[in-house]
């Protein structure tokens, strides 16, 4: 593995989003000065959190997997979890709501996942879904250490017993195919290959290989931060300047001073100047700021989406935490996000509503929801369409969404709303998001492990570390919590777990 040659006590992060805190605790536990500069007025990045009127809506991700990652991090400076963060494991994973008026609760615990699927579905089906989970499982254990959580330099990198495992498992088939050779019912063929529009991608154009990360959230469970996902970044921001991180908020910063291959120093909007050895850039297009990089070919972006985040004055009884709304369309809809360049004509939705799960979101009686529609990204090359004014289309579409939420049960939002906010991908653009996605770039083939930018690329000064959803290993907070570790690790070389 490549790591930064030369002195690297100092320090710099640009960006304290979750990759951006990830890094800066594995750094001050492996004793460096570390300064993070953020231009918001506090942590969080992607996982922002507008709180008016007594109502707290999570406007970034909506699903918290894989709490040992942040455990994990939290320990390199000697932190617990538990002393920071209060988790609540969800009993139902989530409610997939499907177009034929039938809906399947998931759960974590496999008998009683496997009963629902049996109710639903039969008892041939409910054994196919246990095959499937251990099949999971075992996909997600041959990734884990050789594909994600490691830093990458070389296809070479990747040659060993566990590629060729995959391989023969069919890793690198179709998506859709892989779980159609386990279930016979669209339903839970819907269930278990929507999660490739998580990777940026149609469960159509996937490769197998992604079907494990339903692992992260159906196989190994969900929970919920108690006071929203926003309360993450906090705990860790909280905890890195505990440790004695130094946290500069409401600060941009201008341009990477350069000198031969090294970046000397980090300027700021105002003329000041802190000093570094080394920088980590977390931020989505790290080539407007890093001088030298550049990628290696046009890449592909990920489908965007629509996000309505809502406090109502009303208790909708009977919702679940997280709900997936299919839609009846299927194979159409994944062709007009990512070939037409529209919206999802039926959409499949997901659906969020924490206030079940934690009232302190929100004033008595009241709910809050977070609605993800996907929609087209804002480049051509991608399958988007930047001809789209969202700005004009955006409160037209916002009434479709809900009509459709009214007719799928959430009964009487629309009347009852107290606080809202929107985005679109122009949102996502104004914020510097490459194509308007908060997904970043999709995970083809071509940009997935080694083919993926490296933390420590070849292009660009020596002394500057990339990390975030647009680096290795790629798109979710977990996969952004690991990429803090593996880019602390191209400063501090490799740490023993």
């Amino acid at each position: 593995m490549r790591t930064v040659p030369g002195p690297t006590d100092r320090v710099v992060v640009v960006g304290a989003g979750l990759a951006g805190l990830a890094t800066a605790l594995r750094l001050r536990g492996a004793g460096r000065e570390v300064t993070v500069v953020e231009r918001g007025e506090g942590p969080g990045g992607r996982a922002g959190v507008v709180a008016r009127d007594g109502y707290v809506l999570d406007t970034g991700p909506s699903v918290f997997t894989a709490p040992e990652l942040v455990a994990d991090t939290l320990a390199a400076v000697g932190e617990k979890l538990e002393d920071r963060l209060t988790l609540v494991p969800l009993e139902t994973t989530y409610r997939a709501q499907f177009a034929d008026g039938s809906h399947l609760d998931v759960h974590a615990d496999v008998d009683r996942f496997a009963a629902e699927v049996e109710a639903l579905a039969g008892p041939a089906e409910a054994a196919a879904l246990r095959r499937y989970l251990a099949d999971l499982a075992e996909l997600y254990r041959l990734q884990l250490d050789t594909f994600i959580d490691r830093n990458l330099d070389t296809p070479l990198d990747l040659l060993g017993p566990e590629l060729w495992a995959l391989v023969r498992r069919g890793g690198f088939g179709r998506l859709s195919s892989h779980v159609a050779r386990f279930f016979t019912d669209d339903r839970l063929r819907r269930l278990f290959s929507f999660q490739a529009l998580y990777a940026g991608v149609s469960p159509f154009r996937a490769i197998a290989a992604y079907a494990v990360i339903a692992q992260l959230d159906i196989g190994a469970g969900v929970w919920h931060p108690v006071g929203g996902i926003g309360a993450v970044p906090r705990a860790m921001a909280a905890a890195a300047a505990d440790a004695g991180v130094v946290f500069r908020y409401g600060a941009t910063v201008e341009e990477l001073e350069l000198r031969g291959r090294r970046v000397t120093g980090v300027c700021l909007a105002g003329g000041e100047r802190l000093p570094a050895d080394a920088v980590v850039v977390t931020a989505d297009v790290p080539e407007r700021l890093v001088p030298g990089f550049a990628r290696r070919r046009r890449p592909t972006y990920s489908p965007s989406c629509v996000t309505l985040h809502l406090g109502v004055r009303n208790e909708l009884p009977g919702q679940a935490h997280h709900t997936i709304s299919f839609g009846a369309a299927w194979r159409q809809v994944f062709d007009e996000l990512t070939r037409d360049g529209r919206p999802m004509s039926d959409p499949s939705l997901l659906v969020s509503t924490p206030s079940v799960t934690d009232r302190s979101l929100v004033p008595s009686g009241g709910q809050v929801l977070s609605v993800v529609a996907p929609a087209p990204n804002l480049d051509p090359h991608s399958g988007g369409n930047p001809g789209i004014d969202w700005d004009a289309l955006a409160p037209r579409y916002r009434e479709e969404v809900l009509g459709v939420l009214e007719a799928r049960g959430w009964t009487g939002i629309s009347d009852a709303i107290e606080v809202e906010h929107v985005d679109t991908p122009l949102t996502w653009a104004r914020q510097g998001m490459a194509a308007g996605t908060p997904f970043a770039l999709a995970h083809t083939f071509g940009q997935t492990g080694p083919f993926r930018t490296p933390t420590l690329p070849r292009r660009g000064p020596e002394n500057v570390v990339l990390a975030g959803s647009s680096v290795q290993p790629g798109v979710g907070v977990p996969m952004v919590v690991i990429s803090g570790r593996l880019a602390a690790e191209r400063i501090t070389g490799p740490v023993t777990r």
